[in-house]
């Protein structure tokens, strides 16, 4: 997100352009460990700022892909209904997906999904024959590389550790020294309450991370899944559940669940900090979070930590995988989830501004899909002046 803001502003050829990257690599966390889907826009509110923007940014990034001989993969996903008491659902979602003008949209009968995808369970599904696959990391780096050939600069390893703002400016400082800046944007992903907190911006809404794990299909399992297979989202949970994706490279992946990760970068249930989970648990919303969920949370854990469980959720739309077709687990994520003080999370994208800082507060999926268009909102709806 931040990389295409940069492109965006560098595109416009009025500014000095300066990233901070705190890692070593760009990429390092959500937009290089998704699973690489471009979304139609089946799921989203008409209207809403996900609809509107996963629209145009899977055309912009389909076209950017075909200009810089990236890979895009159009390889079609199903939503795939397993009984009776899943069609009403299915048909909400059918009836949104048309307000969204998601193209190609059909819905099938149990006849027709196994001609697409011949393996899967089902009575009845949703085709969205666009939903297509990419590499949101190469596309990060290329975009980078046109900010450095416009003038633009990008710091590595340049944690943000602190930030001063005032009429006059903006003062960022690293461990390396101190950036001053007319103005200033903050995609700071999973520090992005932290940073607000530094900007003087308001501490709600909190950042709540939640891991995604993936397991790896075998290459002679794999051939099982054509494209994608999806669930009918519940609307009683906050996450979709278990999915099948084919990759851009032809790998299959199963998953991604969500469990609550024990630290802001906790890829793993080793990884655990203290400050950052008590942080969550004395968050004014935690208890109702918790009330609310934890059923969906207690499985989630328990599919984690082992395998059979997960194997099992997992079959009831394969129900010919085996357990030693998952081989691997893959490169698990952690999704940089708004929280606000009523426990409630955030659904839409969200955005601050103090001064002159703007800061990104929530980015969910499909925020990859629609990193282009994002861009260019922001701009418009919080334009940055002129240089002094």
């Amino acid at each position: 997100m931040g990389i295409a803001l940069a492109r965006a502003l560098s595109l416009k050829g009025e500014h000095r352009i300066t990233v901070l990257e705190k890692e070593a690599t760009l990429a390092s966390h959500q937009t290089g460990r998704n699973s690489g889907v471009v979304h139609a826009g089946l799921y989203y509110q008409p209207g809403s700022l996900k609809a509107q923007l996963c629209a145009r940014g899977k055309a912009l990034t389909r076209e950017y892909c075909q200009e810089h001989a990236l890979p895009y993969r159009e390889l079609g996903k199903l939503v795939v209904a397993l009984g009776n008491d899943q069609l009403g659902r299915l048909a909400g979602m059918e009836q949104r997906a048309i307000a969204n003008q998601v193209p190609g949209l059909a819905r099938l009968r149990r006849d027709e999904l196994v001609q697409i995808e011949p393996h899967v369970a089902g009575i009845a599904a949703l085709h969205s024959p666009q939903t297509a696959s990419v590499d949101y990391g190469a596309i990060t780096r290329s975009m980078a590389e046109e900010v450095k050939a416009a003038g633009g600069e990008i710091l590595l390893n340049s944690e943000v550790t602190a930030v001063k703002v005032s009429d006059q400016a903006c003062l960022v400082s690293t461990k390396e020294g101190t950036h001053r800046f007319n103005q200033l944007i903050v995609c700071a992903g999973l520090q992005s309450d932290v940073i607000a907190r530094k900007v003087g911006a308001d501490p709600s809404p909190k950042i709540l991370p939640f891991r995604g794990e993936y397991w790896v299909m075998s290459k002679s399992s794999s051939a099982m899944v054509k494209g994608m297979i999806y669930p009918v989202p519940d609307p009683r949970f906050p996450f979709l559940g278990v999915h099948f994706t084919r990759g851009v490279y032809d790998e299959v992946h199963v998953g991604p669940n969500a469990v609550p990760a024990l630290a802001r970068e906790g890829y793993d249930w080793k990884t655990f900090s203290f400050k950052d989970t008590m942080d969550s648990l004395r968050w004014p919303g935690a208890s109702t979070l918790v009330k609310k969920y934890w059923k969906m949370g207690a499985a989630e854990i328990g599919a984690s930590l082992i395998k059979p469980l997960y194997l099992k959720q997992s079959k009831a739309y394969l129900p010919e995988l085996k357990s030693a077709d998952l081989v691997s687990k893959g490169k698990a994520g952690v999704r940089a989830q708004a929280w606000s003080k009523d426990g409630s999370l955030l659904d839409d994208f969200a955005v601050d501004q103090v001064g002159p800082v703007t800061v990104l507060r929530n980015a969910p999926s499909p925020a990859a899909t629609s990193a282009m268009a994002i861009a260019d909102y922001v701009l418009e709806h919080y334009p940055v002046g002129r240089p002094r």
